[in-house]
């Protein structure tokens, strides 16, 4: 049997900062992939020494759980911030350049100067810092961790908020994305405003 070594969250940070970088922060979207709502992106730098208990790739945990953190890191962050783009702009840029100007939004929106940007996946957004990129950067980096869970709890919180405007899509348990469901909803009523047309060329094929 092989026993799978735990990831040390906070090893790159740690390496950074013997270099003498204190404002490390790290970006990761959430909402690629849905048909409709905002995809967005957090941006959040941790104060050295933090260690938050349960801390990982937002993807891998309870929506309790998530909760949880959010409130965790949103009081104990040096300086957090969420950035979202909209279905239009979706539309306009397509998701990639979206995705990015919701990243360079929630880096903006900080009120902190990052010193270096740690951003999950292996695209540079370009956003004007040093920046490296980290596959599965979610599950190797404490504030990339941070960041999903800031921007995966926000964004389904918008989508909570929209379940209540439009109970008949069921938003609150797809959170947007390609369901079954939510094409049959779709097929029955129709599209908002609040949808990604560029995501719904192939609509015919699901409904």
């Amino acid at each position: 049997m092989t026993t799978v070594e735990k990831v040390d969250l906070y090893e790159i940070e740690n390496a950074l900062r013997l270099k003498g970088l204190k404002l490390i922060c790290g970006v990761d979207e959430a909402g690629r992939g849905p048909l409709c709502g905002p995809v967005a992106a957090g941006a959040v730098i941790l104060p050295k020494g933090l260690v938050i208990e349960g801390l990982n790739d937002s993807k891998k945990l309870t929506e309790k759980k998530r909760d949880a953190l959010y409130d965790e890191i949103t009081s104990k962050a040096l300086a957090w911030s969420v950035g979202l783009a909209t279905p239009a702009e979706i539309d306009e840029y397509n998701i990639l350049k979206a995705t990015f100007l919701a990243m360079k939004r929630a880096v903006e929106g900080l009120g902190v100067i990052p010193e270096y940007l740690l951003v999950d996946g292996n695209r540079d957004p370009k956003i004007g810092f040093p920046t490296a990129t980290i596959v599965k950067g979610d599950g190797k980096a404490a504030c990339i961790a941070a960041a999903s869970i800031i921007a995966k709890v926000t964004r389904d919180r918008v989508l909570d908020e929209l379940d209540k405007q439009y109970p008949q899509y069921g938003y609150a348990n797809h959170k947007g994305y390609p369901t079954k469901a939510h094409y049959a909803a779709i097929a029955e009523h129709g599209i908002t405003e609040h949808y990604r047309k560029s995501f719904l060329k192939t609509l015919d094929k699901h409904i």
